[in-house]
């Protein structure tokens, strides 16, 4: 199968990183304009607020409105009003009667008219964003009440503008914030290119994943085969033995049972109209690999289950890797242990294998969510092993296949395209 060419390993890492930092600065950007926006707002409202209070507090201002005469009262408390704004920082400072006409405007045509904006039921503080004469504002009314008696109110408010203005001192930072995080994204991006330069050159990231399937493929032929000849081994040792001793039928039983499992399997490997015969050989020696750790062993080859698109090297990984997974599970988990293998085809043309173990167990669920999330079930060591799950998950995903994971008893089941379907 011909493999596109793409981009190298540090390339692809340099692209991530730098892709992830800029999502990261512009994410972080964002939480901080929005932070920074709800805190001027805040701020706004808590002088509208605290001045309003001040100015309904003044004796000055409750004896104008007490008189009940708007005229006088304008007179007094326009000064008043226009200093407090001058000084406090708002952008409008309405004092009213109690029917909600002004006695005080920034803009003195407006004196004498009806206060726009809303006026409580009761006499009670309200803060509010209203759109009046100066366009849309955020303001605070609070009520003017003399021995109980409301006289009249006082509405102090900040323009939007003016909010928005405040904001924009602190788009700098904010700016300032995102380049640093970019800047040291990229950074740890070209440390990243290069460190992954250093152990793999220019290797694209598929010829990386090529050497891996080619590792733990030789991995687990080599410990399959391993596992056979010492398999082989300690029976011919048991058969010499019982010769010796003269036992010649019990001998013959135990050559010619290790030579009837073998060729069980070798007779449906060979059946398979389009098999592989890597995959069959290395089905042989994890079956000697079972029996050496006291595991029973159930292959099931149907007579027309196809080969797949697989390389024999990326199959041998898939399949050595899924039966070391169920091996160990199984050494691992409660007797009788077992582990079965399963291929067929489906209605869809396809190979269908299914590797199950006995790992039943608190671990079950564990091993098949940490599958789940992408990660190995099994630690990594100093012989590679721990990222064989995730290698089947790469060596599925290229060619287009599935995979998934039921529970009691653990089953992985894969589906891989084949050239008829």
């Amino acid at each position: 199968m011909t493999r596109r060419i793409g981009r190298s390993a540090a390339s692809r890492i340099f692209l991530w990183l730098a892709g992830a930092a800029l999502v990261l600065a512009l994410a972080t950007a964002g939480l901080l304009v929005l932070e920074a926006q709800r805190t001027a707002r805040a701020e706004a409202e808590r002088v509208t607020q605290a001045v309003a209070a001040t100015l309904a507090d003044l004796r000055e201002v409750s004896t104008a409105l007490a008189q009940s005469d708007d005229a006088a009262a304008s007179r007094t408390l326009q000064p008043v009003a226009t200093a407090v704004m001058s000084g406090a920082g708002v952008d409008f400072v309405t004092i009213m009667d109690a029917d909600g006409i002004r006695v005080t405007h920034r803009d003195p045509a407006q004196i004498g008219k009806h206060y726009i904006g809303t006026i409580p039921a009761s006499p009670a503080p309200l803060t509010e964003e209203f759109s009046g004469t100066l366009g849309p504002s955020l303001r605070t009314i609070v009520p003017v009440e003399v021995d109980g008696r409301l006289v009249g109110w006082v509405s102090v408010g900040v323009t939007i503008r003016t909010v928005t203005a405040q904001v924009v001192p602190r788009l700098l930072v904010v700016a300032a914030v995102g380049l640093v995080l970019v800047g040291a994204g990229l950074a740890g991006a070209v440390l990243a290119r290069r460190a992954t330069r250093l152990v793999a050159g220019d290797l694209p990231a598929g010829a990386i994943r090529d050497t891996l399937a080619s590792a733990e493929s030789m991995r687990t032929l080599g410990e399959a085969l391993r596992a056979q000849t010492h398999e082989h081994g300690n029976r011919m040792h048991a058969a010499v033995a019982l010769i010796e001793l003269g036992r010649m039928d019990d001998a013959i039983g135990i050559l010619t049972d290790s030579a009837r499992q073998s060729q069980a399997l070798v007779d449906q490997v060979a059946a398979r109209t389009d098999g592989d015969p890597t995959v069959g050989a290395l089905l042989l020696g994890k079956a000697s690999q079972a029996m050496e750790r006291g595991i029973e062993w159930s292959t099931d080859i149907a007579a027309d289950a196809p080969r797949s698109l697989l390389s024999p090297i990326d199959a041998v990984a898939l399949v050595g890797n899924l039966i070391d997974n169920a091996l160990d599970a199984a050494a691992s988990g409660p007797t009788p242990r077992w582990v079965r293998v399963h291929m067929s085809r489906t209605v869809e043309d396809e190979l269908l294998l299914t590797v199950s173990d006995s790992g039943d167990g608190p671990d079950e669920e564990v091993r098949a969510r940490m599958f789940e999330r992408g990660f190995s079930t099994k630690p990594a060591g100093s012989d590679g092993r721990g990222v064989g799950l995730a290698l089947v998950r790469a060596v599925i995903d290229e060619i287009g296949g599935t995979i998934a994971v039921d529970l009691s008893p653990t089953t992985f089941r894969v589906v891989l395209p084949t050239v008829r379907s």
